[in-house]
């Protein structure tokens, strides 16, 4: 066993960073997935209002919505927003969103 010396160690490659994954959603209004944070988040509440939810965090059920003109007046003008949230809106809330729909432009961005 003299002068035998064990093979040198191996050296494992680098590992190259993955990229983190992105959350996908899909947009009420067009049907069509998108990262989460290029979407607008409505969330129905536990007293069942619905609101825009800017942080993308609040409790309660969340449906999804690009920010063009097109995919809110589709979610608002038939039931799509309604039974992705599960409930009905009121005309208030119905109201408060459309006033919410008009600052957007179907411009892609």
């Amino acid at each position: 066993m003299s002068g035998s010396q064990p093979p040198p160690a191996r050296r494992r490659p680098k590992r190259t960073p993955t990229p983190r994954h992105a959350p996908q959603r899909t947009c009420v209004g067009c049907r069509t997935v998108q990262p989460k944070r290029e979407l607008v988040r409505l969330v129905r509440r536990a007293d069942g209002s619905v609101e825009v939810d800017p942080t993308g965090k609040a409790a309660g059920r969340g449906a999804y919505l690009h920010n063009r003109l097109g995919c809110w007046q589709v979610a608002l003008g038939g039931r799509a927003l309604e039974q992705a949230l599960k409930a009905g809106l009121t005309e208030a809330d119905r109201a408060r969103l459309w006033a919410q729909a008009e600052q957007y432009s179907d411009d892609d961005d």
